[in-house]
């Protein structure tokens, strides 16, 4: 997976959108302590950068170094390249000790991982019984009717391109495996809705679109999904209202959930 983003690291970094301070305010309180959080798959940083105000360290862990080097600088963030498989002597020698970490968090990541090998390695490091897992993921972008149109029949050409996990976020995350806890003053697991909005001009909004993994798999077998057409359709749908600049609302499904006595 992580190959499929080095081309467009960069990209990613600035257009990626950064998270709502209502998902960490619901998230953060739900830990006892805020010493330590592993943030895996965490890109280029968006959710780490975020979460070092809660808690005195974060350990954000990637397989693309590309990634890596975009990633925002704050002092009580500690970024690692790490294998896509960790060995629990790995886990324990960049992450930490068995029952040593407050939060785990994997922000539109989790689908890609291998979560029979993912959860134990989760298990063991978190402390118990309240230590706590959050996974979000949002889906498309939400600009107004007009946009949606076009890009409603550009996702159905880029679909072949997408790698398979990516149903699990289209389903709002609603399917994927949570073995864990309700957490306090919860009675699910989720999802949980939220939203990220976002200004942004065409050229962002195109720019979001080829940072997509679908789009270098389709450019990497010599198709170019934001064809002229494509791009001509966009360009008048968004500049319908003569408002070179939109508001972009992207909707977030959480799943959170505590250790419990599930070890």
């Amino acid at each position: 997976m992580a190959e499929l983003y080095i081309k467009q690291a960069l990209m990613y970094s600035k257009v990626r959108p950064s998270y709502p301070e209502e998902l960490f305010n619901f998230i953060t309180p739900k830990t006892p302590c805020h010493d330590l959080v592993w943030d895996v798959g965490t890109g280029s940083g968006q959710a780490a950068k975020s979460l070092a105000k809660y808690y005195k360290n974060v350990i954000a862990t990637d397989t693309s170094p590309k990634q890596l080097e975009f990633a925002a600088k704050v002092p009580n963030v500690r970024y690692i390249h790490t294998s896509a498989k960790m060995s629990m002597s790995e886990i324990e020698s960049k992450i930490g000790a068995e029952s040593s970490v407050d939060l785990v968090t994997s922000a539109q990541a989790m689908h890609w991982f291998d979560l029979p090998t993912f959860y134990p390695q989760v298990k063991w490091l978190l402390k118990k019984p309240n230590g706590v897992i959050a996974a979000w993921c949002y889906t498309m972008p939400q600009v107004n009717n007009s946009v949606a149109t076009v890009f409603e029949k550009f996702d159905i050409v880029s679909g072949p391109y997408w790698e398979s996990p990516r149903k699990v976020v289209d389903e709002k995350y609603k399917t994927i495996d949570f073995p864990f806890e309700a957490v306090d003053g919860c009675d699910h697991n989720g999802p949980f809705e939220f939203k990220i909005e976002k200004v942004m001009d065409l050229d962002s909004y195109f720019t979001y679109l080829k940072s997509w993994p679908a789009y270098q798999t389709a450019k990497e077998k010599g198709v170019e999904l934001l064809s002229e057409d494509f791009v001509d359709k966009f360009t008048s749908a968004w500049n319908e209202d003569g408002k070179s600049e939109k508001k972009v609302t992207y909707p977030i499904y959480l799943r959170i959930g505590k250790i419990g006595n599930l070890y």
